[in-house]
């Protein structure tokens, strides 16, 4: 037996807690034990036979010790109520869970062309792509996440990378002089995603590609960038900023709003889309365009994988060794003058 079985550190509240309950509804019989042992006493009381004798008041004595009686019984009731717990299984679980995640490679496309300081989103459109791709990248774990900067030329910005930090300050950095030609040149910015993301052994590579205007710039065709980008299996995420039609860009002489026109070719960015596997999307304020990344946050979710290891430990052999002491001193108590030979 184990001598730690002994410790009366078994029976108190704070171990009691500890333990998960296998087989729970043997402890609902333990409020049934005082009851039964009440009944039984109660029973004795009233149906026993009692032998009359005429003795003087003066020589009746009461002691504690008369209270002896009561013990065997008491032990026997304990006895049951051990072994209720006993099969109740008393159990400690110790769980422990490995997890890991196969991130997802993603670059962020961004157009800095001069079109993006349109203010149709305050207070431009380029602070305010800005500004989402940073809460966009916030809500990643783990994947590896470059940006890709473009308007008449493009150029990798950042490679892809976890230190989110530094993503951060790459956003913080980029303005709309960061490039001299002028244009928006769409499949020059795909020729450089994919140049980034060819050698990925990721299971998932993808594209979001955020622009303002029409591809008017660069020399690769986006609808070929994009059937390339296809080939490597990289998922395209298109999106257009910015509204159609006549929208404010800068003040005249009075400090009153601007008005120019602004187009887009929504028909060659649904295709790039469409030949990557991915989805197209419109954002005409800021609040669509967070909507437009919380969905792509939702689409690209990293794979988590799990392992658990439960390592169960019992302990109902302690109050059955304790219920085993309790019966063999309760049938050594029969045997002393402790018991009621009459009622036996």
């Amino acid at each position: 037996m184990d001598s730690s079985a002994w410790s009366w550190e078994w029976f108190t509240p704070t171990v009691w807690q500890s333990f998960t309950w296998a087989n729970p509804y043997f402890l609902d019989a333990l409020w049934g034990v005082p009851l039964v042992l009440a009944c039984v006493w109660l029973l004795r009381y009233l149906f026993s036979q009692k032998l009359p004798i005429a003795v003087v008041k003066s020589d009746i004595h009461t002691s504690a010790l008369t209270y002896l009686r009561l013990l065997p019984s008491l032990v026997l009731a304990l006895v049951v109520a051990l072994v209720l717990l006993a099969l109740a299984r008393p159990q400690r679980t110790n769980e422990r869970a490995e997890q890991w995640t196969e991130g997802i490679d993603i670059m962020i496309a961004l157009d800095i062309s001069q079109s993006m300081q349109i203010e149709d989103f305050q207070p431009n459109r380029l602070t305010a792509a800005k500004e989402v791709a940073r809460q966009f990248i916030a809500g990643r774990m783990q994947d590896r996440i470059g940006i890709v900067v473009f308007s008449g030329d493009a150029f990798s910005l950042s490679p892809l990378t976890t230190d989110y930090e530094l993503l951060y300050a790459y956003l913080d950095e980029i303005s709309f002089d960061m490039i001299e030609s002028r244009g928006t040149a769409i499949g020059s910015a795909l020729a450089v995603v994919i140049n980034r993301m060819r050698e990925s052994r990721s299971q998932s590579k993808v594209c979001i590609l955020l622009s303002d205007g029409d591809s008017n710039a660069g020399n690769i065709d986006p609808i070929t960038a994009a059937e390339l980008a296809a080939a490597y299996n990289i998922k395209l995420y298109t999106i257009i900023v910015g509204k159609e039609g006549l929208v404010p860009f800068g003040k005249d002489f009075f400090g009153r709003p601007s008005m120019v026109e602004n187009t887009v070719d929504e028909t060659t960015m649904r295709r790039i889309a469409q030949l990557g596997q991915g989805e197209f999307f419109r954002a005409t304020d800021q609040a669509a365009l967070e909507n437009v990344f919380a969905r792509i946050n939702q689409y690209e979710k990293a794979e988590i994988k799990e392992t658990r290891y439960k390592n169960i430990s019992d302990y109902y052999h302690i109050y059955l060794q304790w219920a085993m002491v309790l019966f063999v001193g309760w049938l050594l108590l029969k045997s002393t003058f402790l018991n009621n030979l009459l009622l036996d």
